[in-house]
């Protein structure tokens, strides 16, 4: 039977959980998501923990923060000064919206808090400093 190696096309069923259970993806009642393996698309554990499954194994996947979506970092929370914000702007806590960087590139940020003269924004990946647990299944080899 085949096995999954580096190069290889392949599509997974699969569900993303954090260590609580909750469950953050999951492509259940939908296509199989299609990947490249080691082509760097998708987080390194993942694309590193398909290597030598065969169609139709399933199999846990944990991947730590690190590995993951990195850690929560403090560098990446700021203040946005509502002087500099458009007039009626007024965001709720834990709205997300879409910013621009100075070099042009669109991030999204999450209100964290707000003052009278500031909202608070932390612009790290909603997923960062969380442990992932990913349960996949092979369902097809070079598509």
């Amino acid at each position: 039977m085949a096995r999954v190696k580096a190069g290889d096309t392949i599509n997974i069923h699969y569900t993303g959980k954090l260590e609580d259970g909750t469950v953050f993806d999951s492509s259940e009642g939908g296509a199989p998501l299609e990947f490249k393996v080691g082509g760097g698309e998708f987080l390194k554990g993942l694309e590193e923990g398909v290597i030598g499954m065969g169609v139709g194994d399933e199999k846990t996947i944990r991947i730590p923060a690190e590995e993951g979506y990195g850690i929560h970092t403090k560098e990446k929370v700021f203040e946005f000064g509502r002087d500099k914000a458009p007039e009626n702007f007024n965001p709720e806590i834990g709205q997300e919206l879409q910013m621009y960087r100075a070099d042009g590139m669109p991030i999204t940020v999450k209100v964290i808090g707000k003052t009278e003269k500031a909202f608070t924004m932390d612009c790290n990946h909603p997923l960062a400093g969380k442990n992932l647990v990913f349960d996949i299944k092979l369902e097809e080899i070079g598509v």
